[in-house]
């Protein structure tokens, strides 16, 4: 009966976790939450469209989800946008591929983010007037061979790359075949493509010639190669050179929004983009020419807070993803060794709960954290309408994810312990649960440190996949840097270089653990008994397990 008691109460407490974990994350739900706001989401990283900066100089509007302030020529359209609608204006920042999920998802009113209104996105999201036109054209080097190109023709045998997700990787790729062209697998980000493009690891990128033209003010070394759209350049539709706001369907202010565009005349549109790319050349790195060291320095200097502040989340997330992955993971631990019932309907419950646990195991042990955090964060609030907070997704994922591993660590941790240790504590009376918290446990944590650790430090380092839902942690600082000056390797080195310092740190206190838990390596079993003198001092086995007996005065007196 006790173990009857005992089984339903630790299913209840299951229950409630997640229940409340579920319930707190609902009541985040306000429908009027964003009422009297209009929340805009973008990269904050495609200049001179959209970028980062420290201040609010020339107007920029401050990022509601991370460091700095937003400026560039999307934010010039939203203030006109949010102006007209009598609505404060937020922008949010977000990888590429999460600002269509986010419209879809009711976690964004509108993106306004260079974004080209293709047959692919209309299928999931409406689109406004077209708010500018531009013509694609490829970036490349002033000392390369490529810098005097006049037509697509006279890149043959080069190796060309274009964003990811956009219409520019769509264009090289129908065309490239035809005139001898690599077409490389695509990048995530401009700023990417312009280190690859300084490393020449490639010989040019695609983009908009906005774009090109803020992207070589920052870099004196690269050019543009204009090509217009005949049979001398890339082939694209309207659709694709047009650049429109995304928005769900049925969005109540699309005409309002189509007003505002319709109400910008095409000169006033090209001063505005003027504007944009002399922002972002005043925001651009000033340094370009002094040394790596010089640039890395100045970086840190500039943005330390910043970083500072990402290693901060960083390493919080760490410790409460592993924290509550380990509960999680002794919970089911002990769950699992529970011996059958002999109760039938017992029986099939414990059944059923193994069933359930192996599939929540091997889910969230065989599917990346990556796609974990958009399923959680997007797919929750727009399949059940359940939605979570940046910062409760983001714990959540790291916990449940780590839970999964630590499950199968506590199971290993246990079943390493001699079974002799259960039946003698069953002899002297204990039920399973005292034997699991009082005797088999405490042996098998000592067993599972060394994996307490890989996975704390795993989590270290995996939390920069929790940029696809914005959280500010290291690397997303990373990407905001990057965006404000794009200078990628720079930054990338500075990150590097803290993240190996905390997982060292991190392994250093880990192994202090380990020694605390082992005790001191000589026992003195009685030093004021001098009947017990014959037995002297015992020396723990050491690490080559070689057995030492002390003599009273600490020397060996075998080996």
């Amino acid at each position: 009966m006790k173990r009857t008691v005992k089984i339903i109460s630790l299913i209840l407490v299951l229950t409630v976790v997640v229940g409340c974990v579920f319930a707190l994350s609902a009541c985040n739900k306000n429908d009027d939450e964003h009422k009297e706001k209009l929340v805009v989401g973008l990269e904050c990283a495609y200049i001179p469209f959209n970028f980062t900066q420290m201040t609010d100089a020339n107007g920029a509007v401050k990022i509601s989800n991370a460091e700095g302030y937003a400026n560039g020529y999307d934010i010039l359209i939203a203030k006109r946008i949010a102006d007209a609608l009598g609505k404060e204006l937020v922008i949010t920042k977000l990888e590429w591929d999460s600002l269509v999920p986010g419209v879809k998802a009711g976690t964004l009113d509108l993106v306004i983010a260079g974004m080209s209104p293709t047959a692919e996105r209309r299928a999931s999201i409406d689109f406004s007037a077209t708010y500018y036109e531009s013509n694609l054209v490829v970036v490349v080097r002033k000392d390369g061979q490529y810098a005097n190109a006049t037509s697509l023709s006279d890149f043959a045998g080069a190796k060309l790359v274009a964003q990811n997700g956009t219409f520019h990787d769509s264009a090289l790729e129908n065309q490239a075949a035809s005139y001898s062209i690599t077409r490389l697998t695509p990048m995530e980000s401009f700023p990417a493509m312009t280190v690859a493009l300084n490393a020449k690891t490639v010989d040019g990128y695609v983009a908009e010639e906005p774009g090109a033209i803020a992207d070589c003010a920052a870099n004196p070394q690269l050019t543009y190669i204009h090509l217009k759209n005949n049979e001398n350049g890339f082939e694209a539709s309207a659709d694709d050179t047009s650049l429109a706001i995304g928005m769900r369907y049925g969005y109540e202010n699309k005409d309002a929004i189509n007003n505002v565009i319709s109400s910008i005349s095409l000169e006033e549109r090209l001063e505005l983009m003027q504007t944009a790319v002399q922002y972002s050349t005043d925001n651009a790195n000033t340094d370009a020419q002094s040394t790596f060291f010089t640039r890395v320095g100045n970086i840190f200097k500039k943005y330390g807070s910043w970083i500072l502040k990402g290693v901060g989340y960083t390493i919080l997330v760490a410790i409460v993803g592993t924290v509550v992955g380990l509960f999680i993971g002794l919970l089911i631990g002990m769950y699992r060794t529970l011996d059958k019932p002999k109760n039938k309907f017992l029986a099939v419950l414990k059944k059923i709960g193994d069933v359930i646990l192996s599939i929540y195991i091997e889910v969230f042990r065989g599917t990346p954290m990556i796609v974990q955090a958009v399923f959680i964060y997007y797919g929750l609030l727009q399949v059940f309408g359940i939605k979570m907070g940046m910062w409760t997704a983001g714990f959540f994922i790291v916990s449940i994810n780590t839970g999964a591993y630590m499950a199968e660590t506590v199971r290993g941790g246990i079943v390493s312990i001699d079974p002799g240790q259960t039946e003698g504590a069953m002899a002297i009376g204990m039920n399973h649960w005292q034997t699991m918290l009082h005797v088999i446990l405490p042996q098998a944590l000592r067993n599972i440190v060394p994996q307490i650790g890989n996975n704390f430090i795993i989590n270290i380092k995996d939390t920069s996949v929790l940029s696809v839902i914005s959280i500010t942690d290291l690397f997303f600082v990373h990407k905001s840097v990057v965006g404000a000056l794009y200078t990628y390797f720079e930054s990338a080195v500075i990150v590097m270089i803290i993240y190996l310092s905390m997982t060292l740190l991190a392994s250093y206190l880990l192994r202090a653990w380990e020694k605390a838990l082992d005790g001191p390596q000589n026992y003195d079993l009685n030093p004021t008994d001098t009947l017990a003198y014959t037995s002297g001092m015992y020396n723990a086995p050491d690490p080559d397990h070689k057995s030492q007996n002390l003599d009273m005065k600490g020397e060996a007196s075998h080996v």
